[in-house]
């Protein structure tokens, strides 16, 4: 099978999570004999912070403007079996345009479901969706599921839906050894969001504030100079994804802590989740609807709700971390890698293609 993908960006995770998924899926499948192009729009600030530059599994093509790639991009459908539009994509809908006129399957991928309907709720703007929403397209896949799927069928016209949630590449994301230095009590790794900021300031920076003999640690692009950093707390300055074993070894437990729309619509996990999982780090997470379904409460991710409850976990011994640790890395791997939801993606595109229902 070929797939065109037309995306936000694959080359650089610099404050994008859409291109970690990306590798990981493109890259399983490779592995299980497909085919992918992804088309990305050369833009400078993810080539001033590209980490990427061989997509292993597939073949990259970058550009500068839609005109200059319209005649490639056209060649490539004419031998692909699905193309895939996706959220955040600046040209979503001259890509629309050509795959719809196309024979290949077409795909929809609302990698940010849940802000493409917050913003739909709050009459805002969303570049990446025409006047017909997403009935044109054959199947439209969701990043979120529960709530979410109803909401693309009856707001975007969506007339087939399916979750593909994030997942992890267990070739990349292992166990790394632990650094030389005492390990921190808590990290924290993910880009900046204004509608983050309340969690992060009551689940880890009041903790870093009442423990100030313990080290805390946040990894992440884009936090403003005001950003209220205390004496315990150390910035690394965008980690890599080849850097994430490492961030999450140098710290006993990381926190999770959901943007606000993924929060609430739930059934939404980021990929943080799933990665630090199969780095057997022991995870904190704030709670939302359909979390427990992707891991166990208690056993394989400790939910924390307060600065409370986060200060407890601190007090947790090293061998019951690291039972919840090892608990969490098997479920990921058993459930939640690339290579199942390569799989998992194929069934879909399947069903779709014989006109068989999506369950």
């Amino acid at each position: 099978m070929k797939l065109v993908i037309f995306g936000l960006s694959v080359s650089s995770s610099w404050g994008n999570g859409h291109a970690v998924l990306w590798r990981a899926l493109i890259r399983s499948l490779g592995a299980q004999g497909h085919c992918t192009v992804f088309f990305e729009r050369d833009v400078p600030y993810y080539a001033e912070n590209r980490d990427l530059t061989e997509l292993p599994g597939g073949l990259l093509i970058l550009y500068r403007d839609w005109s200059e790639i319209a005649v490639e991009a056209k060649r490539q459908l004419a031998e692909a079996d699905t193309a895939i539009v996706t959220s955040y994509c600046p040209d979503a809908l001259a890509a629309a345009d050509l795959a719809c006129g196309g024979r290949a399957l077409r795909v929809f991928y609302d990698l940010d479901s849940p802000v493409t309907l917050a913003r739909l709720s709050a009459g805002e703007p969303v570049a990446y969706l025409g006047a017909t929403g997403l009935a044109e397209f054959d199947l439209v896949l969701s990043y979120a599921g529960g709530g979410a799927l109803t909401a693309l069928r009856k707001r975007l016209g969506a007339c087939r839906v399916a979750p593909l949630y994030g997942c992890v590449d267990p070739e990349r994301y292992q166990p790394a050894s632990l650094p030389g230095a005492s390990r921190a009590a808590l990290s924290y790794l993910g880009t900046y969001a204004e509608d983050r900021q309340s969690e992060l300031s009551r689940l880890f920076l009041e903790p870093a504030r009442q423990r100030p003999h313990l080290r805390f640690i946040i990894g992440g692009a884009q936090y403003p100079k005001g950003f209220p950093w205390l004496p315990n707390i150390f910035f690394e300055h965008h980690v890599t994804p080849s850097a994430h074993p490492r961030f999450y070894a140098a710290a006993r437990s990381t926190l999770n802590i959901t943007r606000a729309a993924m929060a609430a619509c739930g059934w939404c996990p980021s990929g943080r989740l799933f990665e630090a999982a199969a780095c057997a780090t022991p995870i904190l997470s704030d709670w939302w609807d359909g979390l427990d379904e992707f891991f166990s409460p208690g056993s394989e991710i400790v939910i924390v709700r307060t600065t409370e409850d986060v200060l407890a976990a601190l007090e947790l011994s090293d061998r019951e971390l690291a039972e919840i640790g090892a608990a969490a890395r098997e479920r990921a791997l058993a459930e939640h890698s690339s290579d199942s939801r390569a799989l998992e993606l194929a069934r879909l595109l399947g069903a779709v293609d014989t006109r068989a229902p999506v369950p």
